[in-house]
């Protein structure tokens, strides 16, 4: 005698299929020695006829739970690409699983702030899981507050 599921049953294995061949597979581990990064950073945004000035704070996480990583350079670059800020004076090392975060000071006024960003480059002794680099932008306006997060994007890698 054939034994049937319950409909409901079913329909839920039929909803997990659908799922789980819509998310594919998991994305493999990657390991590097060493990236330059380009994070985007807006200094505001326009909301209707308001211009709301936002802080831009970057935030460097080491993911690699063993080794660590060097940050040998963090510039800052305008909407125009000129550079408006180095960072860093001298390498900065973080720990397995450290972090490290840099508050872009007030804009000029008259930043228009749309294509504002960072360079990030680090490197490893070894090959390490990928860092996360992201910019977090904050402002407010009257009652309202805003925030927003933009992650990097890879420009050049040294997979060796």
């Amino acid at each position: 005698m054939e034994q049937r599921l319950p409909n409901w049953l079913r329909n839920s294995f039929l909803v997990l299929g659908i799922i789980l061949g819509l998310a594919g597979p998991a994305a493999a581990l990657k390991l590097v020695k060493g990236q330059t990064i380009y994070i985007p950073s807006y200094a505001n945004i326009i909301s209707g006829t308001q211009r709301i000035t936002l802080r831009a704070n970057l935030i460097i996480h080491n993911t690699d739970p063993s080794r660590a990583i060097e940050v040998l350079r963090i510039d800052h670059y305008d909407t125009s690409g000129q550079l408006v800020e180095h960072y860093l004076q001298q390498a900065l090392k973080l720990p397995p699983l450290g972090a490290t975060r840099v508050i872009v000071k007030a804009p000029r006024p008259g930043d228009e702030g749309a294509g504002a960003n960072f360079i990030v480059q680090w490197r490893a002794d070894a090959k390490v899981t990928e860092p996360l680099m992201e910019c977090v932008m904050v402002g407010a306006a009257g009652t309202h507050s805003y925030s927003f997060s933009s992650l990097g994007r890879i420009i050049q890698e040294d997979g060796e």
